[in-house]
């Protein structure tokens, strides 16, 4: 069984840095650890947060429930045609790791999402996406541990309530259940290739690619993302605080008022995508820095740990970023990234 530690520093189990204890925290590294934890007396009625990476959450304050570090590695491959196959990875493993075992073996759909931090559980929590990929458009199913049920099931993708950055889990399911592993179907031949994002196209053209490879594309994110965001080794972060907010043909013509050129993808007929990045810097905070906290030189959409800085703290600064851009743009921007 795994050791059930009490008033468990978390500080180095978040990519921000920040030091707030756990009452009570446990390593996961199978799945019947979970099995084993959910009959533990004590930890009955607490409220339970599931860690991986520790690159997408935020904490304001000491958590007086249960914390549990998600550390389930595996893969394992388990059918395939002549165009994809089907890979079952452990929940703990490390995404970007996980990315680059699909190029080394020439497997496609997921090139696009090289870089991102966190690990493979949660990847459909999020739906991460990126220069035109997202998450579900090759999943297949996960398997989880229900916390209060006490028992495991299975969410195919239909399941699953993926939207933009969205999920069950971080509605229905939130703090309810922890991900075990992950099945992907991955293509072996004629891969889609997905260039279409500018910035992703202007660092083709400077690596003097014109037909890429997958591997190619994975080394031209890889590349457009260390220009952009800070390493959390050096400067703690979470990436991108804020989900690209997505508006109606009206907000956007309201945006042409205020500006003639705006930066967007159109969606469908009535929606569009705006960088949050662009509202934020044109409401004023670009290299803002107030003590500890503030948005990062080189990308504004990231909210930085420029040292001791507390979790409120950084709360504070995005509340007041949203309450900016909605006041200049008519625009909200929601979090993406999840605050305890």
């Amino acid at each position: 069984m795994a050791l059930l530690v009490e008033n468990q520093s978390l500080k180095s189990y978040n990519t921000f840095g920040i030091d707030v204890k756990a009452k009570f925290f446990v390593k996961i590294n199978k799945p019947d650890d979970l099995i084993a934890s959910s009959q533990i007396r004590t930890l009955d009625g607490l409220s339970k947060i599931t860690l991986g990476g520790g690159s997408n959450i935020l904490f304001t304050k000491d958590h007086e429930g249960l914390v549990l570090l998600n550390q389930i590695m595996g893969v394992e491959v388990l059918n395939q045609n002549k165009q994809f196959l089907n890979v079952r990875f452990g929940a703990g493993e490390n995404w970007h790791k996980t990315v680059l075992w699909s190029l080394q073996n020439n497997l496609g759909g997921i090139e696009n999402l090289s870089l991102i931090p966190g690990t493979v559980g949660a990847a459909p929590i999020q739906n991460i996406g990126a220069y035109g990929q997202e998450l579900q458009n090759v999943f297949i199913e996960l398997r989880a541990f229900h916390l209060d049920q006490k028992k495991f099931f299975t969410l195919s993708k239909d399941e699953m309530g993926f939207g933009y950055r969205n999920s069950v889990f971080k509605n229905d399911l939130k703090g309810k259940a922890v991900i075990t592993d992950v099945t992907l179907r991955l293509s072996k031949n004629n891969h889609q290739i997905n260039a279409s994002y500018a910035s992703l196209k202007d660092k083709l053209d400077e690596l003097n690619i014109q037909e890429p490879s997958i591997q190619d594309i994975s080394k031209a994110v890889i590349a457009v993302r260390q220009s952009k965001l800070p390493d959390p080794e050096k400067l703690g972060n979470a990436g991108s605080f804020f989900k690209n907010p997505v508006i109606t043909k009206e907000q956007f013509k309201y945006l042409l008022t205020l500006y003639s050129v705006v930066p967007h993808y159109v969606l469908e007929e009535n929606l569009i995508k705006v960088p949050a990045a662009w509202l934020i810097d044109r409401a004023g905070w670009k290299n803002f820095r107030k003590n500890n906290v503030g948005t990062y030189s080189k990308q504004p959409l990231v909210l930085v740990n420029y040292g001791n800085s507390t979790g409120l703290e950084i709360q504070r600064l995005a509340e007041d970023i949203i309450h900016s851009v909605k006041s200049r743009f008519k625009i909200y921007l929601q979090p993406e990234v999840n605050i305890w």
